[in-house]
């Protein structure tokens, strides 16, 4: 593990991202055009591995964006109701982090890019610390077993809390989702419990991954998910109901994770192209990042062949470019 850096002297000015998302009209037409422009994309497959996500209609495709002045903006089917998945995973690092703080967390859970997929086994075997990072399956269920409560009901209750603060109401299970999932986790089970041979498990193994696959069978629309995203953006406030939901700090912890890791393999090629941290799920959401800017959300079940949304994508990577999004775009002072 890297060597911890110099803590910030007392009273040191804090930098942080800063800039303006465009008027109020520009952002909207660009939200309705970005849904015009690739509304009629038909490539990409329905996920089908649990069960209940091939029912989902290939033609859903909607698109939020939530300013850290707690504007939404929205195109298309932004009230439609589908299932959190991996876009979990930021926020419950984030509930875990704001717990134990995010050096324990890191300790505990590991940070780095595993460079292999969302479901891998190998990726803990090849790590010598046997930790993944809190944005694959095998970190996550590490997570879920760190996430404070004696019990698994009281963990599962911490979450959803947690998550419904990140989105300004109350989240509830999808319980077919959750059941079809339950039938079908038997990998995430296995991963738990090679992370408990390891030490690298905090709680039952099967209780932990239980309650992670309820975490997965939130039910959220890509508004929900618009309004967590811009929550990470203004470090840690919900710019919509204006409650602290986790420290400064946590969020710029959880934002590094995302941008290294939130894509899985496809991260490096991620930032290149779109420059934003983000968070991918197998039910056809993406949400981003813009620090200090907002939170960008879309949802469209086709996924490409490493299970991301195909308009997803592509609607993102315009409107980081048109919105002036993308972190690592600069122009020279004139």
């Amino acid at each position: 593990m890297m060597t911890d850096l110099p803590a910030d002297e007392p009273g040191a000015a804090r930098h942080v991202s800063t800039g303006h998302l465009p008027s109020s009209t520009v952002v909207q037409a660009l939200l309705d055009e970005a849904h015009d422009r690739y509304a009629g994309e038909d490539s990409g497959t329905v996920a089908d591995y649990i069960p209940v996500l091939a029912q989902t209609s290939p033609s859903l495709f909607g698109l939020c964006l939530v300013g850290v002045d707690g504007t939404v903006y929205s195109a298309g089917d932004a009230q439609q109701h589908f299932t959190i998945q991996s876009m979990s995973k930021p926020f419950v690092f984030a509930l875990v982090a704001q717990a134990l703080g995010h050096a324990a967390a890191r300790e505990k859970l590991g940070v780095n890019s595993t460079g292999l997929g969302f479901n891998s086994v190998m990726a803990i075997e090849l790590n010598e610390d046997r930790t993944a990072n809190p944005m694959v399956n095998a970190g996550a269920i590490a997570a879920a077993s760190l996430v404070p409560g004696e019990t698994a009901d009281d963990k599962w209750n911490f979450i959803r809390a947690g998550l419904s603060r990140f989105a300004g109401r109350r989240l509830d299970l999808d319980h077919d989702a959750y059941t079809s999932e339950a039938a079908t986790n038997r990998r995430n089970q296995g991963m738990a419990y090679l992370l408990a041979g390891y030490g690298r498990m905090y709680f039952d193994p099967l209780e932990a991954t239980d309650v992670y696959t309820k975490q997965c069978s939130l039910s959220v629309t890509v508004t929900d998910l618009a309004v967590m995203s811009a929550t990470l953006a203004d470090g840690g406030v919900n710019p919509v109901t204006r409650e602290r939901v986790v420290d400064a700090d946590v969020c710029t912890r959880v934002l590094a994770v995302l941008a290294t890791a939130g894509l899985y393999e496809h991260s490096g090629d991620w930032l290149y192209e779109v420059g934003l941290p983000a968070k991918s799920g197998v039910s056809g959401g993406i949400l981003t990042v813009a620090p200090g800017k907002g939170g960008l959300a879309t949802f469209s079940p086709p996924l490409d062949s490493a299970g991301n949304s195909v308009r997803g994508q592509r609607a993102t990577k315009f409107l980081s470019n048109r919105l002036g999004l993308n972190l690592f775009a600069s122009l020279p002072e004139p």
